[in-house]
């Protein structure tokens, strides 16, 4: 079945009797980027983020390569995140992702969020539903970023080891400038892209709704997992830049010997001549 064919109905919540309806809610990275430009999978209810109703729930898509799918069953997801492989630009493998369970309660006053547990939410409105999927997807790309700056801290390591216990740097500037580029990449991502600092679109519209997203900011650690990755990105950057600075200086060194060495060879070699004309 095609993406496009998809039909349009309401979420799917648990038929259990003694149990609260739940919603399954799975946030996919795939890729650096997703374009939803013309993209029709469903009834839109969101342009920023791009949202759609499909089957029996919602699918939001981030531009900076994050999918969620909001009460799909396993088999549609795999139906829709085929069909947008086509949109992926850097696309990941394996691709990243987390899963979460939001909860019907009994009032809006009883929305919260248990450490480890499911949402709870008053009602599984859209504009609830867009607030768990934004913060969803910004953890997912966090956990993304956070992996990759570890590595870059992994290689940088031995570096200044090396430096610290043998008083020498490693020749290869070409390493040291990838993880510069590196650090930048991931800190435009962060910045730019993701945006995790900014809340999103639908609490200009729902200030009602700004506690709901501070608990979910709280749940994921979105603040404090950015102030971390920044921390570490200026210790990579700085760490880096340091290196190639050493690097630099030595290559200097040396070419500034090669200079006097020519100047003393290209001396005698006029002293030898001068002699060699006297006799």
């Amino acid at each position: 079945m095609n993406a496009d064919q998809l039909a349009v109905s309401a979420p799917t919540t648990s038929l259990r009797p003694d149990a609260a309806p739940t919603l399954r809610i799975r946030a996919v990275m795939l890729g650096e980027r997703i374009n939803p430009s013309g993209l029709e999978i469903g009834a839109a209810v969101s342009s920023t983020p791009a949202a759609f109703r499909v089957h029996a729930g919602l699918v939001v898509i981030f531009r900076y390569g994050v999918v969620v799918l909001i009460g799909l069953l396993p088999s549609e997801e795999k139906v829709l995140l085929d069909s947008l492989k086509s949109r992926v630009t850097g696309e990941l493998s394996p691709y990243e992702e987390e899963i979460a369970q939001a909860q019907l309660c009994k009032d809006e006053n009883a929305e919260a969020i248990q450490p480890g547990g499911p949402i709870c939410l008053a009602k599984f409105s859209d504009d609830r539903l867009l607030l768990i999927a934004d913060a969803l997807a910004k953890s997912t790309s966090l956990a993304r970023d956070e992996r990759r700056v570890a590595a870059v801290f992994d290689v940088i390591e031995p570096f200044a080891r090396q430096l610290a216990e043998r008083g020498r740097t490693p020749r290869r500037r070409r390493g040291i400038l990838q993880l510069i580029g590196n650090a930048l990449l991931v800190q435009q991502r962060v910045a730019g892209r993701v945006a995790v600092a900014e809340k999103p679109d639908v609490l200009w519209e729902k200030p009602e709704l700004d506690r709901l997203y501070a608990r979910l900011e709280d749940e994921y650690e979105l603040k404090e997992r950015l102030d971390t990755l920044e921390r570490k990105l200026t210790a990579v950057s700085e760490t880096a830049n340091a290196l190639t600075d050493i690097i630099d200086t030595q290559r200097s060194l040396r070419l500034e010997i090669a200079v006097v060495v020519l100047i003393v060879i290209e001396v005698a070699i006029g002293c030898f001549q001068i002699w060699s004309g006297t006799h």
